[in-house]
């Protein structure tokens, strides 16, 4: 694609690296095919070449985003099945993630648009304000069918992913020792709302770590990792929760890896090289950083795992490939080959390159596409009549269990299960016919090592 960015501009590094990938896209559209709301209704507009095409205008022009450009911006989750699908290697995460800073900075958004924006980013990075956010919503929580018949569709889409349970407590910083001889050390990102709102997948992750003889540390000051705020555009922000996460990390000695049980973070942690790389103070830090970060099903495929009691064989497993996690790290087999080794039977699902719809706040913001595309995912998964849903990424666990009565649970409680942990509680609860003589008789009210699993 020819550009057209004078030399005064180029000699900003944001649009230099924009104008590269601008160029490196040859109009082909393979990406079409691929992208959710393309698929959803056919706009051009809403595909990864039409956004491109809207940004390129945009950024040459030096122009402020249009309410139209912001629009279709808005549509895209950054599920980047582009990415995936390109050959050309065009580096859509990138440049969407510039236009985002820009509309940011150039655009005024309606108030009720942008005080909601403001509430999603003072809360939800923030466990401890968020788990008084969702006390306040189980009130609400009925009140959603209201909501969205007077038009209120992204309160009733916030009260509808809200849990009827009490959120529970993050888990308190601390060092969880290797059972036996210690063969690893690595710090867990705990993340946002993972304890608030689904405990047992830090708790599996610890267990299976200490289990295996991995030391774990879940420093005090480490924090966000800045995804949430890097993806609506505030990047001041997000920067500056991943500078804290870097001086979190940094400060502990001898770890082997930084592990990440939530896909769409570890996206994010593994692009802070990228994010920082003008900065002369964090720059070469946050490439180390990055380099250390992996998946936890990236870092267990390393690791000799031992099934117990032949848990695990035979129940049927839907793998839900979240979008960060294929698409934005690149990890297709491991989560699979993990259950399959423990035992599984696992299918993968028609379609998985499509996103389910949540991708971060997008079930919020765009609650009508993102239900689109929830049921699209369900309804596929379904015809499979597996025993239960797994994924790597509670965004796509919460979206999903929120279309369909299978239980849906993280990848890590089924390997945690296989390896001699408790059976997960959406599985317990549940029920599946393939596995109710396998459950655990241990339950789900034992602590492990300070860290409740349900």
């Amino acid at each position: 694609m020819q550009t057209n960015f004078t030399l005064a501009q180029l000699a900003d590094p944001n649009l230099a690296e924009a104008d590269k990938i601008l160029r490196a896209c040859v109009h082909c559209g393979f990406c079409t095919a691929t992208c959710p709301t393309y698929v959803l209704d056919g706009n051009e507009l809403d595909s990864p070449r039409g956004r491109i095409y809207l940004i390129k205008d945009m950024l040459e022009h030096n122009r402020p985003a249009t309410a139209d450009v912001v629009t279709h911006i808005d549509r895209c989750l950054s599920c980047l099945a582009c990415m995936t699908t390109c050959p050309s290697g065009v580096h859509y995460m990138h440049l969407v993630d510039h236009a985002r800073a820009h509309i940011e900075e150039t655009y005024r958004r309606p108030p009720p648009e942008r005080a909601l924006r403001a509430i999603l980013a003072a809360l939800m990075p923030y466990p401890r304000r968020f788990r008084l956010a969702l006390q306040a919503a189980r009130l609400a929580k009925p009140f959603a069918p209201v909501a969205a018949a007077v038009g209120l569709k992204r309160l009733a889409a916030m009260l509808a992913l809200s849990p009827w349970r009490t959120p529970h407590r993050p888990v308190e910083p601390q060092t969880f020792p290797a059972l036996g001889r210690r063969r690893g050390r690595v710090a867990l990102l705990a993340g946002c709302v993972n304890d608030l709102l689904l405990p047992a997948i830090n708790a599996a992750t610890i267990g299976v770590l200490t289990r295996h003889g991995i030391e774990v540390v879940v420093p005090a000051s480490a924090g966000c990792c800045g995804s949430l705020l890097h993806h609506m555009g505030r990047e001041r922000e997000a920067l500056h929760q991943a500078r804290g996460n870097i001086d979190a990390w940094s400060a502990i000695e001898g770890l082997d890896a930084i592990l990440i049980n939530a896909s769409g973070c570890g996206t994010t942690v593994k692009d802070y090289g990228y994010m920082l790389r003008s900065d002369a103070v964090y720059g070469a830090r946050a490439a180390r950083i990055a380099g250390l970060a992996k998946d936890i099903s990236e870092y267990l495929a390393g690791l000799p795992l031992t099934t117990t009691n032949g848990r695990g064989t035979g129940l049927v497993v839907a793998y839900h490939s979240a979008c960060s996690l294929q698409h934005g790290q690149r990890i297709n087999r491991q989560p699979k080959e993990l259950l399959a080794k423990l035992g599984f039977e696992v299918k993968d699902v028609p379609d998985g390159h499509l996103c389910c719809g949540s991708a971060g706040t997008y079930n919020i913001l765009q609650p009508d596409i993102a239900r689109r595309l929830r049921d699209r995912k369900v309804g596929t998964i379904e015809r499979l009549r597996p025993d239960v849903i797994a994924a790597g990424n509670i965004g796509c666990i919460m979206q999903i269990a929120a279309g369909t009565a299978l239980p849906t649970v993280h990848t890590i409680e089924l390997i945690d299960w296989a390896t001699g942990g408790p059976c997960p509680p959406t599985l317990r609860e549940h029920r599946p016919r393939a596995a109710v003589s396998r459950f655990d008789d241990r339950g789900l009210s034992g602590a492990r090592s300070g860290v409740v699993a349900h």
